[in-house]
């Protein structure tokens, strides 16, 4: 799957872009984008979601209904604290 971009860049990215399409032998730079993608974008997200994960969200929200049979939407803080985020 690919979604066409019109993106705004400033000097630097062009020129990292640039290096990157040349050190690699790239067509142009969308697909040194999809490369630098590829190289550092799991530091942020994972490529696939992973099915032990999935289970650990669906659980999470079990055992929370479980606990507030009425309902009750979750606050951002029970939320952090339920997923160790604070």
């Amino acid at each position: 799957m690919s979604t066409n971009l019109n993106i705004k860049v400033d000097d630097y990215s062009n020129r990292v872009l640039g290096v990157i399409k040349e050190k690699f032998g790239l067509n142009d730079k969308g697909d040194a984008l999809n490369k630098f993608a590829s190289m550092y974008g799991s530091e942020f997200v994972e490529k696939e979601v992973r099915e032990d994960v999935i289970k650990e969200i669906l659980d999470m929200d079990k055992n929370y209904f479980k606990r507030n049979p009425k309902g009750k939407a979750m606050s951002l803080k029970e939320l952090d604290r339920s997923t160790g985020v604070k």
